[in-house]
This record gives structure tokens, C-alpha cells and sequence, in this order.
């Protein structure tokens, strides 16, 4: 029974083998030229000769490249087959299987090159790493969604801020059983206009002892006791 990994490489010594010959034949017609090669094909009956010159160059160029790589081998594995068939068709079709211009080389890079359109290219592709990529992909984005938008609300409006604690009287806080400690605002005006000021405190003298005290006004003031000798 077959393995799997030997499958793999199998396929990808197969796939390698078929996209040089293509490449071979592609970089042949390449060489010739265009005009050189779509003459040739019109010469063996070919219709539309110039188109068929060109999609025979650059399929079996740039496909036989692709099939070494791995790379869209359903489509590639397509264009190549109908490039064989219609070589088959219009060139190879009544003569011998065998022989200068046989058609046995026709026919078997057009059966390999059904099979790997139809998915036998194994798993040792450029197809078959961007697959698991996208798989793994997908697998992350279920196991680890993308958080919701905070920013929005779910109508669709802004996030309203934090909202601010509600002020509290000094009464209110006074029946609440706290306690207040009232601070009057200093008035500029008052105190240009003549009003009452803070009197400044005279500097305590050596040998005073400072005594809090309060004096008319609610303005704080300092009374000195001078020691007695002793």
C-alpha cells in the first residue's frame, strides 16, 4: 500500500518530468519566433495559424513552469491538455502512433496533463501550502474573534464618558453626619476696592511662646506670652 508522503513525491518527480518537456517545446517555439512558428503551423493546416502559434508558445512556456512549481495546476493542467489536443487534432490525427511525427508523445502529455488537472499533483505544490494557509487562517480567526468596538454604542453613537458624581451640598453633608469646613473665596475687587485683608502675623520675638487664639473677623492672629525669668 502506498503512502501518502511517497505519493507526494511521486507526483511532484511526475509533474517535474512533464513540465520540462513543455518547457523544452515552449522555449523551442520561442527561439524560432512567433511569425517562424505560426508559418510552420500554417503549413501543416493549422487554423488560425498566428493565434495558435501564440497560445502554444506561451502556454507551454509559462505552463510547463507552473507544473514544476505547482501553481493553479486545474487551470494550468486545462490549457495544457486542449494545447495537446488540438495538436492532435489538426496535426497528428490519421498518422502512425509511432514514428517521426507520431502521435504518442501528443497523446501522453495530454493524459498527464488531464491528471493533474483532476487534482493528482500530490500534495508538494504551491497550491497545496496556499491552502493550508488560508485553512489555518480561518481556523484563527474562529478560535480568536476580534473584540467588539468599545468606542461605539451599539446604536451605532459614541461611547458616552464616565459619569460624574453628583455634587453634594454642605448641608447635605452636615445632615449626613459629616463634617464641613466653610473657605471663603478671596474677592480681588474687595481687596482693591478697600475691603477687608488677611492682616499679616508679626514675626515671634526669642523667648515667646506662640498661643492660638481668634480674634474679631474670623481672621487668625498669634498672642505672645513672654517666659518669665526665672
Amino acid at each position: 500500500m502506498r503512502t501518502r508522503p511517497a505519493h507526494d513525491v511521486i507526483a511532484l518527480l511526475a509533474r517535474c518530468a512533464v513540465g520540462v518537456v513543455f518547457l523544452v517545446h515552449g522555449w523551442q517555439k520561442v527561439e524560432d519566433g512567433v511569425n517562424t512558428t505560426a508559418a510552420s503551423f500554417d503549413a501543416m493546416g493549422v487554423p488560425l495559424a498566428k493565434a495558435a502559434a501564440v497560445y502554444a508558445t506561451f502556454v507551454e512556456l509559462l505552463g510547463g513552469a507552473a507544473l514544476i512549481a505547482g501553481l493553479g495546476l486545474p487551470l494550468v493542467g486545462t490549457l495544457l491538455f486542449l494545447d495537446m489536443a488540438g495538436a492532435f487534432a489538426f496535426v497528428h490525427y490519421g498518422r502512425n502512433l509511432t514514428g517521426p511525427e507520431g502521435s504518442e508523445l501528443v497523446l501522453v502529455l495530454a493524459a498527464a496533463s488531464l491528471l493533474f488537472a483532476a487534482g493528482a499533483g500530490g500534495r508538494l505544490t504551491v497550491d497545496h501550502a496556499l491552502s493550508v494557509h488560508r485553512r489555518r487562517t480561518a481556523e484563527l480567526a474562529e478560535d480568536f474573534p476580534l473584540p467588539p468596538d468599545t468606542d461605539e454604542t451599539p446604536g451605532g453613537g459614541p461611547h458616552p464618558g464616565p459619569a460624574a458624581p453628583p455634587a453634594v451640598s454642605p448641608a447635605e453633608s452636615t445632615a449626613a453626619g459629616g463634617k464641613t469646613a466653610a473657605v471663603p473665596a478671596a474677592s480681588p475687587a474687595g481687596s482693591a476696592s478697600g475691603g477687608d485683608t488677611v492682616p499679616e502675623l508679626p514675626l515671634p520675638a526669642p523667648g515667646d511662646v506662640m498661643v492660638a487664639g481668634q480674634a474679631s473677623g474670623d481672621v487668625p492672629v498669634a498672642r505672645s506670652r513672654r517666659k518669665k525669668p526665672s
